[in-house]
Formats: structure tokens, sequence, C-alpha cells
């Protein structure tokens, strides 16, 4: 192994430049393996004693290295190169390799072996093996290897500083090509961005359909620019560049659509006249194609669906190129999505309906989604079972306790609270004191008739002692009236005191704070009712009265004892609806059957009366189909 030092002379390095300066001619050829070739022939020219030379450029898909030049003879095996090229491009650096002639006699034995020639080869003596990686912003491009036959140290440094300096003109080329490259793919990207904007800006999928092939047909100089929509495993053509309306039943719409109908059947973009190695049979393309005309189809791709396809025509001097072809496939991949999102939104309704249903159907039998299977399966199991079991109806309602017997005690006469005595929810029992009337008003009045009774008597004995019969008429008259003004203020001074008719409890009434207050003659004071008898009283909506029979059964549930359920048996219907909430129900009454302890008149809760035994799909939906049945005889005719 040789040093990388520089080991030469300022006059050769002057040289050596002005050679290199020669290779401008080079840096511009259209084919990169011509180029490639004219480079390693210059520069093996430019080195003494250079037996063979090879070039290495890559890495392919596979990260693989092929030859892309040797020296001097193109079809010369030159792989036992491979490893000063495989040492190079690993280590990256520059590399002079030594090689006896025993190694070298081999290898080259080897090759000629390989190809079939047999030569005496003469007395080998020691070369050398230079070698310089290709890189481009450090990434690394290939490597190129001389064989140089038996040279002093300063000769192989020579010839490593020449690679060296050789390479910038590959590295310079490389450039070039990925400015190129960069270059069409802003070229591409802009064209493809500026098509998407021209169909964003329509709202209608028609004008934005034609305003795209008019665009393409401008910027890749088409004559005719054809774009078509997939209906039912068919391609509808929807614009043609440059005319407005088309009638679809001329001969051109007709073969238009078969060129569109053979790329969606294939599913690739076809290309007529076909590119070489081209295999796929362009048959539908050949019928649309005049005289010197070239087609390019392309599939107009949505979520991995081909939804269109985008039909190009232009004069056959200018075929397209894989980069047009290319570029044609990107304007299909981005004008897909958009021109699919704006057709959806142009729907019909029943189109809309007809594809919720295909995509349902096809989740439910189809491929895939066993999510949907299952929940589906869940959802008919449970209908099936909901309509074949059947379960006990029961009627919901409001329900209210009130007492058997409820008695009212009211005021006797117009008058005053003097005192009260209980309020609503007190027990009292039969006789005891509920509250007073002020009855100084009454005993003055009772003393004023007593006063004239006595009067009236004494008078009527004057007239009996004179024989005086009218007086005496007329005098007892007058006794007889203040006898009855004297009852009528006695009973009244009887019943200023209101007493409890029977044992119960105080459902209503609390006169409490309105001691001193009037109270009119007929006004309600308290309610009583007894604690041992009681009635269930249901409202009971008029939707579902129809169910109720008299002599049903059901349970009850009170908010302040939920979980205390009561039976009850329903005695009476009353026939006349109250509104309540905007909605009617029906009174039913019923009677308890074993009281809690616990209940008292006027508590609140649910009561539920069985209606029989039902469908289990009609108890949950009966309510609702009452309701779209009635609403369907509103608005019918």
């Amino acid at each position: 192994m040789v040093s990388n030092a520089p080991i030469y002379s300022q006059v050769n390095e002057e040289r050596a430049r002005a050679e290199l300066a020669d290779w401008a001619r080079f840096s511009s050829p259209r084919d990169t393996s011509e180029f490639c070739a004219s480079w390693l022939a210059i520069l093996c020219a430019q080195i003494d004693r250079v037996s063979g030379a090879l070039l290495v450029l890559g890495p392919d898909q596979d990260g693989g290295y092929s030859a892309a030049a040797v020296w001097p003879d193109a079809t010369r095996n030159m792989k036992y190169l491979s490893e000063a090229a495989e040492k190079a491009l690993k280590e990256r650096r520059g590399i002079v390799e030594r090689v006896f002639k025993e190694r070298r006699k081999a290898a080259q034995r080897v090759m000629h072996e390989r190809r079939g020639i047999v030569q005496p080869l003469g007395p080998g003596h020691q070369s050398a093996y230079v070698g310089y990686p290709i890189e481009v912003s450090g990434v690394l491009h290939g490597a190129v290897i001389l064989d140089i036959a038996q040279s002093p140290d300063h000769e192989l440094q020579r010839a490593l500083r020449l690679l060296h300096w050789a390479s910038a003109w590959l590295v310079d080329q490389f450039r070039r090509q990925a400015l190129e490259m960069l270059e069409t793919r802003l070229s591409r990207i802009s064209l493809a961005t500026d098509l998407v904007a021209t169909a964003m800006q329509e709202r209608r999928l028609g004008h934005a359909a034609l305003a795209v092939v008019n665009e393409i047909a401008a910027r890749l100089k088409c004559d005719r620019v054809s774009l078509g929509f997939e209906e039912e495993g068919s391609i509808e053509v929807q614009a043609i560049s440059h005319t407005a309306t088309f009638d679809k039943k001329t001969n051109l719409v007709r073969l238009i659509g078969d060129a569109m109908d053979e790329a969606l059947d294939l599913d690739v973009a076809i290309v007529y006249p076909p590119n070489d190695g081209d295999e796929l049979g362009a048959i539908a393309h050949a019928a649309l194609a005049v005289k010197d005309s070239a087609i390019c189809s392309v599939p107009l791709v949505e979520h991995g669906h081909t939804i269109g396809v985008l039909t190009l025509e232009r004069n056959g001097s200018e075929p397209f190129t894989d980069d047009d072809v290319l570029l044609c496939k990107t304007i299909g991949l981005l004008l897909g999505p958009v021109l699919a999102l704006k057709r959806e939104n142009e729907r019909s309704v029943w189109r809309r309906l007809h594809d919720e249903i295909g995509g349902g159907t096809r989740m439910l039998f189809g491929p895939r989604y066993p999510g949907v299977k299952l929940i589906a399966l869940i959802v008919v199991a449970t209908i099936l079972f909901f309509s074949l079991a059947t379960g006990e109806y029961r009627v919901a309602a409001k329900t209210v306790i009130e007492g058997a017997v409820q008695r009212a005690a009211v005021a006797p006469f117009d008058g005053y609270v003097a005192e009260s005595r209980v309020r609503a929810g007190d027990t009292v029992k039969q006789g005891q004191v509920l509250c007073r009337l002020d009855d100084r008003d009454l005993k003055l009045e009772q003393k004023r008739w007593l006063a004239e009774r006595d009067q009236s008597d004494r008078k009527y004995r004057q007239a009996l002692a004179t024989q005086d019969r009218a007086s005496m008429a007329i005098t007892a008259a007058q006794t007889e009236q203040a006898q009855a003004q004297l009852s009528l203020v006695e009973e009244k001074l009887a019943r200023a005191t209101l007493v409890a008719p029977f044992d119960g409890i105080v459902v209503s009434g609390d006169l409490s704070q309105l001691l001193g207050t009037p109270v009119d003659v007929g006004k309600v004071l308290f309610e009583i009712a007894p604690l041992n008898a009681y009635r269930v009283i249901l409202n009971v909506d008029e939707r579902d009265i129809a169910q109720i029979q008299v002599g049903q059964k059901g349970e009850l549930a009170l908010s302040g004892i939920p979980y205390d359920r009561m039976h009850f048996v329903v005695k009476q219907i009353t026939p006349i609806s109250s509104t309540q909430e905007g909605r009617n129900y029906f009174r039913v009454e019923a009677q308890i059957e074993g009281a809690s302890n616990r209940l008292r008149p006027g508590m609140e809760g649910v009561g539920k009366i069985f209606a029989g035994d039902r469908k289990l799909i009609w108890i949950y939906t009966h309510s609702l189909v009452d309701w779209l049945l009635l609403g369907t005889w509103k608005w019918m005719p």
C-alpha cells in the first residue's frame, strides 16, 4: 500500500491541469453512458501504463453498483477490479493498492477462461490498482478504478491526483442532472397544482372539467383532451377541450369512450403508438388515432379506485415520452379526488340514496368490515327476539293518594279567626277543636235579641191584662220573631268552634298565620281525611285509556316510599277528560290492597296498570307507530 501524500513536481501538475481543460467539451453529452466512456478514455490517455479501467455507478434499487464504462474495450471483463472498487466505495477515499504478479495473473486467467479465451500470459510484473470514489454533496455515486502497470510511487500519486481532478467533471455532470431533474419535477408540480386550482375555481363539475381539459390542451400542446367518468362499469365522456357542447351519440365521442373504456379495463396508462417493450394491446386507441397522431390515456384515481379517464391527443410528430406519461399520471392522481368530490356533491337524492344503500349492502355482505356484520347480526337477533317474545303490558300514569272519605270544615258565618289549634298534617281525634271564630259580636247580638224578647213579653202581658186582642197578637208575633233571631244567634255561637268530625288527618288548612283575618261564610278552612281508608287517583293519558278496564290490577310506587310497592284494583273510569300540560288525561279511581302504615293522603307517585300480554316489539313501538299513523292521516288529502 502506498501513501496518499502527493509526490510530483510543479511542472507535472501544471501540465495535467492543462490537459484536463480539454475535457470541457464532454460536459454536456446527451447520453450519460457516452459521457462516461469519453471521460474514462480521456482520463486513461493522460495517465501512463494504464492497462485497464473500470467506472461503476449507482446505487440502483437494490443498493448495488454496476459498470458504467470500461476501458480500453467495452466488451472486456473487468470484474477483477471489483474488489478494489468495493474498497474505494467502502472507505470513501482514494486508494493505491499494489498487486503482485501471481495474484494478477490468476485473476486475468480466470477472466480469460470465463470468456472462453485461452492465451499465454507473459511474465508478469508488479502492478497497482488506483481508485477514487465519486461523491456529490456527501452522496456516494460510484468509483473509478485504474489498473496501472509497474510504476514508481510518484507516478501512482500523480495518477491518484488526476483521478481527484477528473472526478470533478463527473460530479458536475451528476449535479447538472439532479438540477435538471429537480427543475422537471418543479415544472410538473407547478402544472399539476395549476390544474388543481383551475378545477377548484369552478363550482359546477361540468365547468370544472371543461376548464381542466382546456388548460391541459394549452399547457401540453395537445390537439384534443377529453375527460370522462365511470358510470356502471363504463366511461361516459364528460368534457372535450374547446367544445362547450357535444352530442354523445356521434362517432367521435363513441371512439373516445371506447378508448377510455380500454384504459379503465386495463387500469393502467396507455400510450399509442406503444413504446418499445409495451405489450398492451391498444385496439380502441388505434381505432381513435388518425394518421400521424399520438394518444395517451391515464386513469383518474381517487382512494385507489379509478373513477374516470383522461385522454390526450396530439400530432404524431411529438409522441408522448416517458416524462409526459409520468406527468399525466401525476395529473390523474391529483385531479381524481378533486373532481370526485365535485361529482359527489352534485349527486341527486335518488343517487345518494342508491349509493348509501349500495355501500351498506357491500359492508354487510361483502368482504371485510367484521364489526359491521357483527352489529347487524346482533340487531337482527334483537328484532327477532322482540318480535317473537311476549311480555306483560303495563300502562303508566301519574298517581295521587286521596282519602276514601274527605270532610271539609267551612266557616259557618262571616267573621274573624280567633284561634287555630291544628294545621295540615296534624292527626286529630273525633270532636277535637280545630279552630274558633270570634263570637263577641254574636254575644252582643244575643243580648239584644234577649232584651227584645223580654220587652215583647211584657207588652204581651199588659195587652192580656187589658184584654186588647189586637195588641196581644202583635206582641206575640214580635216575641216569636225575637225568639227565632235569638235561636239563630245561639246556633251560630254553637258553631263558632269547629271540631273534627272523625279520627283522621288534616289534609289542608293552616290558620295559624291568619289570626284576626276575616273569613266569608262557606270558606273551606280545613280538609280532613281518615287514616284507614284511601283511594288511588290515576291520570291516564288519552292514548292509553282504551287499554284500561274496571277490575284490572296494578302496582303503585310513591315518591316518598319508592321501594314499598303497593297493589291496587281499578274501580271506576271517569268518562270525562281534563287538560294538563297540554295533554288530555282521564281520571281513573282504584282501591289499594294492603295499604302501608306510612301512607298519607296527598302523596304522589307512578302507578302501572296491568293491561294483558303483548309482543315486546309492540310494547316498545306502539306509541311511535300510533303517532306516525295519526300524522299520516292528518296530512293525507
